[in-house]
């Protein structure tokens, strides 16, 4: 990955997850969430290579244009899943996951807009820790996973769409179908706590 990590940053022991722009109309919501949560973050552009990354702990795939979670085509996004750090992936940045590990995403039989209701399953896995069985949460989406890969479980689900959240079982992969980031979805706050607790115990582990 990228160069030396800044000593101000490593004093500071700050968390380094920069968040890639997938043409999301909310991208800007999730680093400002980040940012609030004293995250060294920024935006990136999905072609950014590889190798000019930063020295990352974590990293989130933004949700998209409609369709492109879809496509295949969300930049390098591929080569970004292959780094050995958390990642999240939100909305088009989820559905490109599932299908990368060998899952599979669709045109949704119900797509949802609007605030919906959600209810975890499975305990709701790292990202949903200390949130509500049931909450409401922010979709605006086409498309929908609806078959997730080996190796994952899903998390939460609603009554139009099966995979609302699903997590690996190593617990480095994890994916929403629904915006945290946008008021409306009741934990959103949460759940950025949560990703960014898991990028952090991720580092510590990497470093003892």
């Amino acid at each position: 990955m990228g160069g030396a990590r800044p000593e101000k940053d490593m004093a500071e022991g700050k968390l380094i997850i920069d968040v890639v722009d997938n043409g999301g109309q909310w991208t800007h919501r999730e680093w400002r969430m980040l940012r609030y949560l004293g995250v060294d973050t920024q935006i990136i552009e999905n072609t950014t290579p590889v190798e000019d990354l930063r020295d990352l702990d974590g990293l989130i795939l933004s949700g998209g244009a409609a369709r492109i979670g879809l496509s295949g085509e969300l930049g390098n996004c591929a080569a970004f899943l292959e780094l050995k750090i958390p990642i999240l992936g939100i909305c088009a940045g989820h559905q490109f996951m599932a299908r990368h590990y060998g899952g599979d995403a669709r045109e949704s039989p119900e797509p949802e807009y609007g605030a919906m209701s959600i209810d975890l399953l499975h305990g709701g896995g790292v990202i949903f820790a200390n949130t509500a069985q049931t909450q409401t949460v922010w979709e605006s989406h086409n498309d929908e996973v609806h078959e997730v890969p080996d190796g994952f479980f899903i998390t939460a689900s609603s009554d139009s769409c099966k995979v609302q959240g699903m997590e690996n079982e190593d617990g480095d992969r994890f994916g929403l179908q629904f915006h945290p980031e946008v008021n409306d979805s009741e934990f959103g706050k949460e759940m950025f706590e949560n990703f960014v607790a898991a990028c952090r115990l991720a580092k510590n582990k990497a470093t003892n």
